[in-house]
């Protein structure tokens, strides 16, 4: 299996520099930011995030996040990618703040695809340099081509 997650990315769905101080207010923000795009209700999203949340920190850990859920009026798995403008707390695994965050959101009856998507998604994130060069990319532009790239070494030279 390929190594990018291009298969799970929208382009206008990756931001950099986003202001959020708390868990509630970033889980706000997705809302607000996937909505548009995917042709969701915001309150949904949000509160979809919000409910997984409680069963547990989504804080992966080494600064990253995987806030994940399942949303009506989803026909795909999808991937949001966000950097933070400064880290917030996320109550993570290894109680690092949280500044890079990547949320998926799949529809109700995704079921092992859900799972799949989810372990995909963390082993990428689970790679230390990788996380470096997402946090150095200095656009979304950037971002999307490193997590589109089969080959994440030579990406930055593409973006």
């Amino acid at each position: 299996m390929p190594n990018d997650l291009s298969d799970l990315l929208h382009p206008d769905l990756i931001a950099v520099g986003v202001a959020a101080s708390s868990k509630k207010g970033l889980f706000q923000q997705l809302g607000a930011f996937t909505a548009p795009v995917l042709e969701l209700d915001a309150n949904a999203v949000t509160t979809a995030l919000a409910d997984r949340e409680k069963l547990g920190s989504t804080g992966f850990g080494s600064g990253v996040a995987i806030p994940h859920a399942r949303v009506n009026g989803l026909s795909r798995i999808v991937v949001v990618v966000v950097r933070l403008a400064q880290a917030i707390e996320f109550q993570a695994i290894d109680d690092m703040p949280v500044d890079m965050v990547v949320a998926m959101l799949s529809p109700p009856d995704a079921g092992a695809d859900h799972l799949k998507a989810l372990a995909r998604v963390s082993s990428r994130f689970r790679d230390r340099s990788f996380v470096a060069k997402l946090r150095g990319a200095g656009s979304r532009d950037a971002i999307y081509a490193l997590l589109t790239a089969d080959d994440p070494e030579g990406a930055l030279d593409a973006a």
